[in-house]
């Protein structure tokens, strides 16, 4: 008898025990938020606004421009921005963002790979340069309920020299 109410004892302090479940993770909602941070980065190049520019970029971010600047935190990530966002001949572009292609790796980590058509960009002597195709890939990190950017890497694709490819390798 003392065996069958042990057991009824354990089953009940069991049964009234509360198990927490992790909340389910909102992709959707992570989705509008990655989005809207891209957004908020193309209004802040447009505007010369490096404060919306960086507005989603964790503390600690690794972020490398096409031309091997890199900076890794967001305070040597605005001096850089602020260079930039100073040279005439590269803020006379335009950005025409495609769709976002947004990979969850984990309800924490993100991948985005964003590609911009650059329009209208001059070169340093104000010569316009021929649009091009630049490609972000970032790496998000919900830190805290918010979706920052620990990691942005921006490449760009020049035109081909045509002639490099009629060129043969002389024996």
């Amino acid at each position: 008898m003392k065996n069958v109410l042990k057991a009824l004892a354990i089953v009940c302090l069991i049964a009234s025990c509360e198990t927490k479940k992790a909340p389910k993770m909102d992709y959707n909602e992570a989705r509008s938020s990655i989005n809207q941070s891209i957004e908020a980065w193309d209004k802040g190049w447009e505007n010369n606004d490096i404060e919306q520019s960086l507005k989603h970029y964790a503390d600690s971010t690794d972020w490398t421009n096409a031309f091997g600047d890199r900076v890794r935190t967001k305070e040597e990530l605005r001096e850089l921005l602020e260079d930039i966002f100073g040279l005439d001949f590269v803020m006379a572009g335009k950005n025409n963002y495609g769709e976002n292609e947004i990979t969850f790796l984990s309800d924490s980590i993100a991948t985005v790979h964003s590609l911009n058509i650059r329009k209208n960009q001059n070169w340093p002597d104000g010569s316009p340069m021929d649009d091009r195709q630049i490609h972000h890939l970032r790496v998000y990190k919900n830190i805290n309920g918010e979706w920052l950017i620990v990691n942005h890497l921006v490449g760009q694709v020049w035109q081909k020299n045509p002639q490099a490819d009629t060129l043969a390798v002389e024996d």
